[in-house]
């Protein structure tokens, strides 16, 4: 899981009620120096899109990991609602898309810190904090925002299956440009996301370094495959969309 830096500033709620309560600065993490054959560019060419189901573990490591590489990154979720684990399977806490990460922070802190510190809630709350307001949901973007990415990274099969089939029934900006959709199915879980954010930042810097991205994404993905992805079982997608 990312670290939690020492210094810290104080929550701030749309009702200003003061709670005491503290969040960290901007999460930091290594500085994700890409491979020699992409040069580092501390404004990227390309636009990425990571998206998981609630906008607050797999998706938001990815935007941390390609935000403090220097990439031009926005994060989302597919889901309903914003789900977080609770006691049990059958009992997660539920806030919606939109609801600030640091209000999910204090309403669970209240509810029972001990027990959402422990099961790791509590630090992706604060996480989400420190780099954005709250958790913004994938079929509400407006399409134009969408449409501003160059690649849109999934964090799980069905997400994948969600964002395409999401962009083929948008109707088309006037810009009708394309989007590179890909997959790197993730088990939802802090470690499992902490490591597919450091292999997400690897193909990104690929895919940056690409002089034709149409061209060249299909053999980009293709390559990282056999190369990054030759441990598991676990298939890249890829499918190119327009919008």
């Amino acid at each position: 899981m990312t670290s939690i830096g020492s210094a810290s500033i104080p929550i701030q709620f749309s009702d200003d009620e003061d709670v005491g309560r503290f969040l960290p600065p901007r999460p930091q993490t290594p500085p994700g120096p890409p491979p020699p054959s992409a040069p580092y560019a501390p404004s990227s060419k390309l636009s990425f899109g990571v998206v998981c189901s609630s906008n607050i573990n797999r998706s938001m490591e990815g935007h941390v990991v390609l935000g403090n590489a220097g990439l031009k990154v926005e994060s989302y979720g597919t889901g309903s609602t914003v789900r977080l684990p609770g006691r049990s399977a059958m009992d997660p806490r539920i806030f919606k898309f939109g609801t600030p990460y640091a209000q999910m922070y204090e309403s669970l802190a209240t509810e029972d810190e001990a027990f959402f510190f422990q099961n790791g809630v509590l630090q992706l709350c604060r996480r989400g904090s420190g780099v954005k307001v709250a958790p913004q949901r994938w079929q509400d973007t407006p399409s134009t925002a969408i449409a501003s990415h160059d690649v849109v990274i999934a964090f799980e099969e069905r997400i994948f299956d969600a964002v395409v089939e999401d962009l083929q029934t948008r109707d088309p900006t006037d810009d009708f440009a394309p989007i590179h959709v890909i997959c790197l199915d993730t088990k939802d879980n802090p470690h499992e996301a902490h490591i597919q954010g450091r292999v997400c930042l690897e193909l990104c810097w690929l895919l940056e370094n690409a002089g034709d991205l149409v061209a060249e994404a299909p053999e980009i993905v293709e390559n990282f495959q056999m190369v990054h992805m030759s441990h598991t079982q676990i298939k890249v997608l890829y499918q190119l969309c327009y919008l």
